[in-house]
């Protein structure tokens, strides 16, 4: 069980704090029964009331400094998502976006970066499907890493780059 005051990932809500654990008092809902209420991270004013032995949606730790960092140094080394075919390749992205794992979520950013390459080099724009769900793996993974590297969401990106680099002009040397 969580506790008040932690940081959680709860499924596609991404990081949310807990801001309560108790019974509801509402008809038809058991009041015996404990709820989380959570209050995400990133969409100001909004709360989520989940029971606490909920096991539809994904509820975990937020990831250690330790683990964001690692998961950078590793990123070009993630496995892309291999799918020819866009219907096909759209359930992927959602399945791995379900998953609530960073290492899945650099997997679509990866995969559709490297699209987003190959389609410019053919004189064509980036899919609206491959923008959606770019935005939303960036979305997710960039708030996780913000609150594990203690920094701004927006500040992300330019930290992950520069970390990217500097373990590349190491190894090279």
């Amino acid at each position: 069980m969580f506790e008040i005051g932690e940081y959680i990932v709860y499924g596609m809500n991404g990081v949310c704090r807990v801001e309560e654990i108790g019974t509801m008092n509402l008809g038809g809902i058991d009041s015996d029964k404990l709820y989380y209420t959570l209050l995400p991270l990133y969409a100001k004013g909004s709360r989520v009331f989940t029971p606490v032995d909920n096991q539809k949606v994904i509820m975990r730790n937020v990831i250690t400094r330790e683990e964001a960092c690692s998961l950078i140094d590793e990123m070009k080394d993630v496995e892309l998502i291999e799918v020819t075919d866009d219907k096909h390749r759209e359930l992927a992205y959602k399945e791995a976006l379900k998953t609530c794992d960073c290492r899945e979520w650099i997997r679509i950013i990866n995969t559709i970066l490297k699209r987003k390459e190959e389609r410019l080099a053919q004189g064509k724009k980036m899919s609206a499907c491959d923008e959606k769900y770019l935005k939303q793996a960036r979305d997710n993974l960039y708030g996780e890493f913000a609150l594990s590297l203690t920094m701004e969401k927006d500040e992300v990106e330019d930290y992950m780059e520069h970390r990217i680099t500097l373990k590349e002009m190491a190894s090279a040397s």
